[in-house]
């Protein structure tokens, strides 16, 4: 806090010897610049790769409950990012801390076993839980949206493009075969994370309860080299949802919650 009040009076000089109430305006100045740079501060050490976890407590499930020490997913890492940073700043990707620790666990595996792979994680949920529109599920901290692994034109690992106009990446569509424009979903990199979050999930004491992924793309996953273990170990429903997940897979961990 005294780097913090030493920065406001640099940018906020106290008034020449005056009235009472020039004081008094200064005063209230410094005190706004502390209240914003305390929570500019708190915001770059929430979003912070590596940042210390508090033991989260869910309640009720994922349609209706509340999330209690909810913890903020990074901003980036080694191999993966935000799906914007406005959102994030907006505090929609808080996550219960044990799914924290399993998300950023799947893509530090895949950083060793998919090096140059590129991945994209989405909408969490709010540091509280609660209603999250426009979703109808992520109200207690078990449920993250990841955007698809894709390659480009020229057949390279890619990222989605990410941002206000196309609502960080909800409104591409992809078609029945997994193209859109001059993007590929990249199957293969897509089981490889499913398996990873089932394995770091059950390293952690819990365990994947499903992924929604559209029906009429789920055969091109399970060609893949990991299919056979999708199809053992985790819940994939063939009945689509409300909305295709197509550019997204959603994706709900199965933790103990207090009623």
């Amino acid at each position: 806090m005294a780097l913090i009040h030493r920065l406001s009076k640099r940018h906020s000089p106290p008034p020449a010897a005056g009235t009472r109430d020039k004081r008094m305006m200064w005063n209230n100045r410094v005190l706004r610049n502390c209240h914003y740079l305390s929570g500019l501060l708190a915001i770059l050490l929430t979003v912070a790769p590596g940042a210390a976890t508090a033991r989260s407590i869910c309640y009720g499930n994922t349609s209706y409950g509340r999330l209690e020490n909810g913890v903020q997913l990074p901003l980036s890492g080694e191999n993966f990012v935000a799906y914007g940073k406005l959102p994030v700043m907006a505090g929609r990707t808080y996550v219960h801390s044990k799914v924290h620790t399993i998300v950023l666990a799947a893509y530090k595996s895949l950083a060793t076993s998919h090096p140059g792979k590129m991945f994209i994680y989405g909408e969490t949920g709010l540091i509280n839980g609660g209603k999250f529109k426009p979703h109808k599920t992520h109200q207690n901290g078990l449920s993250v949206d990841f955007l698809v692994p894709v390659f480009d034109a020229e057949g390279q690992p890619s990222r989605l493009p990410t941002n206000v106009v196309n609502k960080y990446g909800y409104t591409i569509d992809f078609d029945s075969s997994g193209q859109y424009g001059d993007y590929r979903i990249d199957f293969d990199t897509l089981g490889a994370h499913l398996v990873a979050l089932h394995k770091a999930a059950q390293e952690n004491g819990v365990s994947l309860w499903r992924v929604i992924f559209a029906p009429d793309l789920q055969d091109k996953l399970y060609a893949t080299q990991y299919g056979d273990y999708i199809k053992k170990h985790i819940l994939i429903p063939k009945k689509r949802s409300w909305v295709r997940h197509d550019e997204h897979y959603h994706v709900d961990f199965r933790v103990k919650c207090r009623r």
